[in-house]
């Protein structure tokens, strides 16, 4: 469902703003950046003062016609709107300006269809996409056929549309068979790292903040990062060596964006679960943007979504080479905070010292003398903790090292 593959679009946006803090104009921004990823050009953008948008066309009756003119005057074939239209306010809004209609979701997946490269992630776009599509099979008119009305048509018209529906409900429970038989085997994975004992780091935050470039810096791990918005959309897991010989795995996981489609959350639970799974979070932010504080809200909201709690945060801020206002970024929500530049490779010391840190704090400190004959607990302590030093003496092997809680008691039982 590629909306703006054959010709380059021209697109009026528009927002309603109400009186509920959100600005409007940031994120008419945003949405015309995601139309610039879609591939369409924004040509004009309109916003009504409402306190709330009108249930049945989204704006009201005199905005509609300043909408029309502008898309007779700048030669626009289409309109997005900023908010996810209901059925309704879809069949209407094409009607009355009579050119195609689209919303925020729609856009967020059409790009998701462009990025989607392995099964997975085809799977998780079709089952949002179905699910988008399936409430609005009249609304959407580029896509069906459009059903006309009076004598010879009414009979086939809702023929077609209830073999639409059935088609739709059909193929998504069979993808949600096949999502589930890949929720399966990630679990599996999932299982073997835990056997392994390899602590995870989930790379969370919104899209665009440079994520898929700090994992590149840190493992080489060869994935687009591109200046667009979702340019990754697959995870990517990637294994990291650590100075004191310590191994983390780093995932990086699909970007958060506000108003991130419903459909979208529940269709990439079983991705975006990497997170509630993980012994900590990377908050990734780029500090040089303007609307930061609003991003990080939204990464800490989608997050409490997805119900990642308790766990350890350290905030990247990215992109100080970058920045200009010379403001020191805060977050008082995570536990550690770090500036650098994934491009330059500014800060990246720190961070790799601040993971040695948190590693090290999730650990259990000791001090013991091992005979010879226990040097195979000296060997579990080197590969799954953190070996400080060793000292060969007489009567055995003097160790100071940091050991996970669950292999402890098995190290020091004599």
């Amino acid at each position: 469902m590629e909306y703006f593959k054959e010709i380059e679009e021209r697109v009026i946006l528009v927002g309603v703003q109400m009186n509920d803090g959100e600005d409007t104009e940031e994120s008419l921004e945003e949405l015309s950046e995601l139309a610039k990823t879609a591939g369409a050009q924004t040509v004009g953008t309109i916003i009504q003062n409402r306190e709330a948008v009108h249930p049945g066309t989204y704006i009201g009756k005199g905005k509609i016609e300043e909408v029309r003119s502008l898309v007779l005057a700048m030669d626009a074939n289409g309109v997005i709107c900023d908010d996810e239209l209901s059925p309704a306010q879809l069949n209407n809004l094409e009607r009355e300006l009579d050119c195609k209609v689209m919303d925020r979701t729609l856009l967020i997946l059409d790009i998701f269809a462009r990025r989607a490269v392995t099964s997975e992630g085809k799977i998780q776009v079709e089952l949002a996409q179905l699910r988008y599509r399936s409430a609005r099979l009249v609304g959407l008119r580029e896509s069906l056929s459009r059903l006309g009305g009076g004598i010879g048509t009414r009979g086939p018209g809702e023929k077609k549309l209830e073999m639409d529906r059935r088609l739709i409900h059909e193929r998504i429970s069979q993808l949600k068979s096949e999502l589930e038989t890949v929720k399966r085997h990630r679990d599996v994975i999932r299982r073997q790292r835990e056997k392994q004992h390899t602590p995870v780091a989930a790379i969370v935050g919104y899209t665009n903040a440079g994520k898929s470039t700090l994992l590149n810096k840190l493992t080489d791990a060869g994935i687009l990062a591109e200046d667009k918005l979702f340019a990754t959309l697959d995870p990517t897991t990637r294994g990291l060596e650590l100075e004191s010989g310590q191994q983390i795995l780093l995932t990086d996981t699909v970007g958060f964006i506000r108003k991130l489609p419903h459909h979208l959350i529940e269709a990439f639970k079983s991705t975006l679960e990497e997170a509630r799974y993980s012994d900590m979070i990377l908050h990734v932010v780029d500090c040089s943007n303007p609307n930061m504080d609003m991003q990080m809200h939204v990464v800490y909201e989608t997050l409490r979504e997805l119900k990642v709690e308790d766990k350890t945060i350290i905030t990247v801020f990215n992109k100080i080479d970058k920045k200009t206002d010379g403001e020191y970024p805060r977050d008082l929500q995570s536990d550690y905070q770090i500036q650098i530049s994934a491009k330059t490779g500014e800060g990246l010391d720190q961070l790799i010292s601040t993971l040695e840190k948190v590693l090290r704090s999730q650990k259990i400190y000791l001090e013991r003398l091992f005979s010879y004959s226990e040097a195979g607990k000296i060997q579990t302590i080197r590969k799954y903790g953190e070996l400080i030093s060793e000292e060969y003496q007489g009567d055995g092997i003097y160790v100071k090292a940091y050991v996970p809680a669950e292999f402890f008691a098995a190290v020091m039982e004599k």
